[in-house]
Parts: C-alpha cells; structure tokens; sequence
C-alpha cells in the first residue's frame, strides 16, 4: 500500500533534493517513515538536535551548492524554535524547502492534548513576514501543487525560503485511488528579472563619462559566471572594484580589487555604481556609534549614484531589511548579473566610447593602490607574529599558511576581513558570504551545509567559528560527526560577546562611568569553555585551548591531517585578543 506522505519523498526525488535536515517529531511522523522506508535513503537525511541548525545547514547549502535542500520542522513548537534561523535564510535571500507538520486539523482525529497545544490556525502566520510564501494545503492534489509552486517561487529571484504545512492526518492516510503524480521533467525554473534596456544605455553612458567610476558589489555572486563578468566589465572600462563580502564577488588577485579602501576611494569617485547592494546608504555615511546619530557622508557632492538591484522586490514593512532611503541618479531593478553582461554589451557595442589613455592611467594608479595594500596588510599581520593573546591578524595569517596548497573553502567567518585580506581570494566557490540576519547561533551549521556541498570534492572546508556564536547552537557538533562532514574547526576564542563589550564601553564613556565594568554581563571566561573538550565527547579530532602564537601553525596543521585520514572534523580551539572598533 502507498501512502499519502510517499508522494512527498516522491516530489523531493523528482525536484532533485538531495537532503533533508530536521530534529524528528511526531507532526511530521508519516514522511519519516516515507524517507525511511519508502524513500530508502533517499533523499539523504540530516538528523539535528535542534531545528534553528537543520534550517542553517540547509542556509550554506543553498549557498554553496546552488541549489536548495529541504528541512521539516515539528509543527509549531518546531516552527519556533527554527524562526531565528529561517529569518537569518530570508535576509540572506537563500532558497530553501521548509515542510512543517501540523493538525490534524479534523479535531476528531487528535489524539492527545499535546496535539492541541503544537496546532496553529494558521502555523505559516508565525513566519509569514521573513518567508517568500507559505501555504497549509490539504490532499494529494493540493500537496503536489504546494510544494511544486514552493520550490519555484523559492529559486526564482530574489530566493527566499518557503514554508509549507502538510497536515499530519493526511500524511498518514493511505493514497486516495487513482491519484496519478504529474509528470515531471526536472525541477520547475522562471526566468531572471532583468533590467530594462533603455535604463541599463543610460548607466552605460554615465560609467563611460564618469573620471573616476566605483563598483560596490554586495550580494551579486558567488555564481562563477556572474563574477567572470563583472571582472570581465572592470577590465573593459578600468574600474575600481569594492566588495563588501555578502557573497564572493571579486577575486582579491584582481588589480582593481581595492576592498578595503573605501576611505580613501569613495571620497574620489565622481559615479557609484551598487550592485545588489542591501544598503547603499550605509555604504557611503558614517554615523556615531553613540549620542546623536551624527551623520557624514563619505561621497563628495554631485557624485552620482547608479543602485541596481532585487530589493525592492523582497521589501516588506515588518521588517526594515531595505535599510535608509538614498535618493539616486539612476535606479534599476532587475538582477544585478544579467545588468553586468548588459553593460559589457553596451561598451562592446561601441556607444559607450572611452578614452584609451585615460583608462590606461587609471588603471596604473589603482594597480599601485592595488599593491600598497597588500604589502600594508601582510606588514601588519606579520608585526603581531609574538603578540598575546594571539592577534587576529596573525591567526588570519598562519592559517592561510596553513591552506594555501589546499583547495579551500571558507565556510563561515570572516575574522574581521583578514583572510580576504592575506588569502589568495580566487575561486566562486572560496566563499559563501556573511548572513543577512546576523543572528547568533548561524555560522556552524551553515559550515556545515557549506561542507556538505563539497563533500567529495577533495576540498578542505573551514568554519572560522566566534565562541559566542558556537554556545548558542553547540550540539551542530553532534551532527557534524553523526553525518562526516570533512569540516576544520576553528574557534575564534576571545572568551566575550565582544561586540556588546564594545556597546557597553562606549555607553559608559558617553554617560562618564566607568568603561572597565564593560565586561560584567559580556565576559565568556568565568568559566572559560573548554571547546576542544566538547568537541573530543563527539568523537572528533580537536586542541586547546592553543595560547601561544607559536603553536598555532602546528595545531592547525595536526587538525588539518586527521581530517584528510578520517574524513571527521576536527576542532581547534584559539584563545586570541578582542580586537575592535570601539
């Protein structure tokens, strides 16, 4: 006999979803027993102990493998528990498959009064502000249409995630006769919304007039194609590339890679151009961290402001997500890759005529900033080599020593930009991206996903992972080493939430108190975490606490080959500085 819930294992074979995460509970009993036992191992299940990692696992596979998994989640006590993660998903415009369990929401068919309490009318209204869509649909029908119209809505730019409800009565009904699944030929795919033609001339003729043209690049990539063209438009017409690493979207190899410089480069640019830009106002002011917002702006005045970008698509009023509002000379919506190989065509073409020598010039003088930087960031690393507690800086630097003949894959963590700094930051696939929610709790089981992704492709995949960040969601660890997920470890230990360590020094000196109570409610040292500890009662490979600059290399290096030979992860735990604006 088949059963209604078998059709979903059907739908997520035929959508080509090869993975499933969820912490088990009874809403979604039927399509656990139908990935068991009717599915056979397929689609590959991720057992999480806690739904906020399911949903930031499926989060960097999204990312890295381009393309979505899917989770479940137990009804609505499940649902809540994966909110946090699913409103990071959704900031971060990540495509992802969420199926909840609920009801039955026939009252005559509940068991216990647990059901009672787990049941929403209707569960999607907990999430319906920070997800694409949702739907709670009922029969076999309704279900296949659910989850076909969930997954093309979720891939179709801007992505998001999606959730959909499938009530636990009709799960585990027996199939209605004569039910027939349609059939399918792949994966339902949509068209990229692309600017309009006229709009992109106009661009084309300010980047062509523009002395001194600037791209700011935010979540335009990591697609490999999208990158080559925008590399590709930046040589044609010497223009400076910032990129502020919401995904990988400029090789730092690259001469006019000037991340880093903003300072000095905004101020000089007659013409920005934003590309997928979540904050353009942010990128050109400062404001004061406290007191009055004192506002300044780092553009000179008359330079012109080109934003290109989906936001206004995702825009909603729950949630400021879109950020201040910058009046621009040039405003466009559309996908920011198909208006990069617009540009190049429009130059190609011949309509957008520049000078030869000028470009030539320009672009020997970014080549030297170009230059200056990089010999300014390895001096300043290379100065911390004996500092302790052991610098970021140097860390970011040892362990690029450490990977550098490795093909490698950043996974989570950014170290405050040094690894983009010192690394050679070459490769579509070296980095997913910082999280758009920010949320505590994030960057393992976003390694993970990203691991997972990887996993066969002989690459070494690396969580840089802050100690605050890890005690919200430890027990990623478990699955991790359940699952043999090849993933390094290393813990960014500095023993504070020290971001609020910040917040609470620069309040105290605003008010005139006393700036060295900063660390009461903040400090992670009474007792300090022993991270290598946890991670040995997992079975994993793990040091630390590693105190001494001098042993890191060694440390990293050991962790590095018992990955290679077992295929676990493995952990290293860094006891470094805090080190930050204040």
């Amino acid at each position: 006999m088949k059963y209604c819930s078998d059709i979903v294992v059907d739908l997520l074979k035929a959508l080509e979803i090869e993975y499933v995460t969820f912490n088990p509970g009874s809403s979604f009993r039927g399509i656990h027993d139908s990935l068991v036992n009717y599915g056979e191992g397929a689609p590959e299940i991720l057992l999480c102990c806690h739904e906020e990692v399911g949903i930031a696992i499926a989060q960097g596979y999204a990312i890295a493998a381009g393309k979505p998994m899917a989770s479940l989640v137990h009804d609505l006590v499940g649902l809540q528990h994966a909110s946090m993660a699913i409103y990071n998903a959704w900031c971060d415009r990540v495509p992802m498959l969420i199926l909840g369990g609920g009801g039955p929401m026939d009252v005559t068919k509940r068991r216990t009064s647990v059901i009672w309490n787990h049941t929403a009318l209707v569960q999607g209204n907990l999430v319906r502000d920070y997800v694409k869509w949702d739907d709670q649909p009922y029969g076999s029908s309704s279900v296949v249409e659910s989850i076909l119209r969930g997954y093309r809505l979720s891939v179709s730019k801007p992505q998001g995630p999606v959730y959909i409800c499938l009530d636990s009565d009709w799960q585990e009904s027996p199939l209605e006769a004569g039910f027939d699944m349609p059939a399918l030929a792949g994966p339902p795919v949509s068209s990229v919304p692309a600017p309009e033609q006229g709009a992109l001339e106009n661009v084309g003729r300010l980047l062509a007039a523009a002395e001194f043209p600037l791209i700011i690049a935010g979540r335009y990539g990591p697609d490999e194609k999208a990158v080559d063209a925008l590399v590709e438009l930046a040589d044609l017409i010497s223009t400076p590339v910032i990129d502020l690493g919401r995904r990988f979207n400029f090789p730092n190899t690259h001469p006019l890679d000037v991340t880093g410089a903003e300072e000095a480069l905004i101020p000089k640019a007659d013409l920005i151009l934003f590309l997928e830009v979540e904050d353009p106002f942010g990128c050109i002011h400062r404001t004061a961290r406290t007191g009055e917002p004192i506002i300044q702006s780092l553009a000179s005045p008359g330079t012109k402001l080109v934003d290109i970008s989906l936001r206004d698509l995702t825009a909603r009023g729950w949630s400021s997500a879109y950020q201040r509002w910058l009046p621009v000379d040039a405003g466009i919506t559309g996908d920011g890759c198909t208006a990069v190989k617009g540009l190049l065509a429009f130059f190609k073409s011949g309509k957008g005529k520049t000078d030869r020598e000028v470009l030539k010039k320009r672009r020997d003088r970014l080549e030297a900033k170009h230059a200056r930087l990089k010999k300014l960031w390895h001096g300043q690393a290379a100065a911390l080599s004996e500092a302790m507690p052991i610098a970021t800086e140097w860390l970011a630097y040892v362990l690029g020593e450490v990977v550098k003949n490795e093909d490698w894959v950043l996974g989570a963590g950014s170290l405050r930009g040094w690894p983009r700094r010192l690394w050679k930051w070459d490769r579509s696939y070296r980095w997913i991206g910082e999280s758009g929610g920010e949320g505590l709790g994030q960057g393992l089981g976003a390694a993970i996903g990203v691991a997972l992704a990887n996993r066969g492709k002989n690459r070494l995949v690396l969580d840089i992972q802050p100690d605050g960040d890890f005690l919200m969601t430890p027990q990623a660890l478990w699955t991790a080493a359940r699952c043999r997920i090849p993933l390094l470890i290393v813990m960014y230990n500095n023993r504070s939430y020290f971001n609020s360590e910040n917040h609470a020094a620069n309040i105290a000196k605003e008010r005139g108190r006393r700036e060295e109570t900063r660390f009461v409610g903040t400090s992670l040292d009474v007792p300090a975490v022993d991270y290598a500890a946890m991670a040995r009662s997992y079975g994993m490979y793990s040091e630390g606490p590693v105190e001494r600059p001098g042993d890191v290399y060694a440390a990293l290096n050991r962790a590095v080959q018992s990955i290679k030979r077992t295929g676990l992860p493995a952990l290293v735990d860094v006891v470094c500085a805090k080190t930050g604006r204040r």
